[in-house]
């Protein structure tokens, strides 16, 4: 089934839009809004009295809008909390509950087409691979979104199981990206798990949100660091977000990328996290870091001392915006039965 005329008409504005700033653009390319009509009546209580941060405590739409402001971020690719959507034993309704959050994205992004990138989600394990499919295509054909993500370690199955293997497929098969929370948080989600699931689809991108981070311990999290790094250097449809990660793994993944050329360098951006992060510390970090590694002195990193220009240039504005912006230019175009070369 092809795209809407709605969903047509969003698709190419975006990708034109995106064409128009993306030398300059600053994407966070990992937030998520939740709708607070979809709050549960304990956790909107909570929200309202407890100053306490808590893992998922979620944001609206405008709320994630002042943010980006004050962080001096132009736009920012949004999906569902899954720490609002609560699945029950039904399938069905679990679909239902599932595209009512992802429906939030759809109009947030429909009301601030230049602030909002949508991204998709759907769980083969909560929903059933038939539903999760059948979500997936609401959410390219009929939303428009370039982006379908799965999070195996939030709800507990495998990223090898063939489960996910058939939604991938599925995903692909619309020419949307399919995307996953790759972090150390869990079993569900090891970097050989991941490299398979990028083996099936050679010339086809991948997302990894979290880049192997996503909120392992800072020992253990360390082999799930690095063997992210190796896979993406060995899989070139292998897209990162560097998000959720600690700040020394994302500098020493930035020296990396940056000494392997330009194909790796351009598979990588930034994200907060949103509201498991927040844009202002992450940008005003990342764009700090970026400055100390241009200066080449700005890291005990023995690579940088050995290349004291490695980061000259606009090499920030590539991290900051402009390969995220190319990444779903690309995938527009996909959507749009246009080449992308």
């Amino acid at each position: 089934m092809p795209l809407t005329p709605t969903a047509r008409d969003l698709v190419a504005d975006r990708r034109a839009r995106l064409r128009r700033v993306r030398d300059t653009v600053t994407i966070d390319a990992d937030t998520h809004p939740s709708d607070p009509a979809s709050y549960p009546p304990a956790l909107a209580e909570r929200v309202a009295r407890d100053p306490n941060y808590w893992q998922g405590r979620p944001v609206t739409g405008d709320e994630l809008l002042r943010e980006l402001d004050h962080a001096g971020v132009d736009m920012a690719l949004c999906w569902q909390n899954p720490a609002v959507t609560v699945y029950g034993r039904d399938t069905e309704e679990n679909l239902d509950r599932l595209l009512a959050a992802n429906r939030y994205i759809f109009r947030l992004a429909s009301d601030h087409p230049d602030r909002i990138v949508p991204g998709g989600w759907t769980d083969p394990k909560a929903l059933g691979v038939a539903n999760a499919i059948r979500l997936a295509q609401i959410c390219v054909e009929e939303f428009g979104f370039p982006i379908v993500k799965m999070n195996p370690a939030q709800n507990a199955y495998p990223i090898t199981d063939p489960i996910v293997a058939q939604t991938v497929d599925a995903i692909v098969a619309l020419g949307a990206i399919p995307t996953f929370h790759f972090g150390g948080d869990g079993p569900y989600t090891p970097p050989e798990g991941f490299a398979s699931i990028a083996a099936r689809h050679p010339d086809h991108p991948i997302i990894g949100v979290h880049m192997g981070g996503g909120g392992s311990h800072f020992v253990e999290g360390d082999a799930t660091y690095v063997g992210a790094r190796e896979i993406g250097l060995a899989h070139e449809n292998i897209f990162y977000i560097l998000s959720a990660k600690r700040d020394t793994h994302i500098e020493s993944a930035l020296i990396t990328y940056r000494l392997a050329g330009p194909r790796a360098w351009h598979r990588l951006a930034i994200g907060s996290d949103l509201p498991y992060g927040r844009p202002t510390w992450n940008f005003g970090g990342m764009r700090a870091m970026l400055a100390a590694l241009a200066d080449g002195s700005g890291s005990n990193d023995p690579r940088l001392r050995e290349n004291p220009h490695l980061f000259d240039g606009d090499a920030a504005r590539d991290v900051l915006g402009r390969n995220f912006a190319d990444l779903i230019i690309a995938a527009d175009s996909r959507l749009l039965g246009e080449a992308t070369a």
